[in-house]
Parts: structure tokens; sequence; C-alpha cells
């Protein structure tokens, strides 16, 4: 795989229902991704625009494609370590949980891009 970015999180209300807090990824090239085995891999349609993949096996989140996008989410929990990446900033903080505070001094953004 070649170099991934830095970790997005996002607080959307469909993240947090995925991953049960808030929901972080790094991103690359949906033709630099290589898998070893999707045998257990599954995806599920979370939206008309995207779909995600989990572990069929033991339920694990592992990935989130727009299906329109040059490029696939991560979940950086899936890398095998050390990756080196970092978080770099937050997104939909508008629908962050109420459970949890947004206060590592990343910017955090309202929508679900970085201009939003």
């Amino acid at each position: 795989m070649t170099q991934p970015t830095d970790v997005i999180a996002c607080h959307c209300k469909t993240c947090r229902r995925v991953s049960g807090y808030y929901w972080a990824a790094t991103h690359v090239a949906r033709t630099a991704l290589v898998i070893d085995s999707d045998e257990t891999l599954a995806w599920w349609a979370s939206s008309d625009i995207a779909e995600r993949g989990f572990c069929n096996r033991c339920g694990s989140s592992l990935f989130y494609r727009l299906h329109d996008a040059d490029r696939i989410s991560v979940a950086p929990g899936a890398l095998d370590g050390p990756t080196g990446l970092a978080t770099a900033t937050h997104i939909c903080c508008a629908e962050a949980g109420d459970y949890y505070r947004l206060d590592d001094g990343l910017p955090c953004h309202s929508g679900p891009t970085v201009n939003g």
C-alpha cells in the first residue's frame, strides 16, 4: 500500500453507530490498497453514495468507500503497525455525540469535508 494520508476522525451519526464511538480513517488510492485475503470481507451499503467494508467473522469495521471516488478510507487499527500516522482533523463535528469532548486542539469542521 502506498503511503496513506493523515487520519481524519468522523463524528457523523452513521459513523458513530457503526463504530460505537466515532470512526477514524486514513485514505489511500483504491488501486494502491492490497488486501491479503478477502475471505471474511463483506460490504454493507450504508447510504446511497457509499458502502462500508467489515469482517463478517468478528464484525470489525475496516473500510469506507464512496461509489464514485478513486480512494478508499481504511481504519488505522486494521493496519499492521507502526503506521507513523497521526490524527489531523475532525469532520461532522456538528453531529458529535454528547458522551465525549472534542478538545484535542485539532481542527473541527461542522460538515463532512475539511472545508465545511
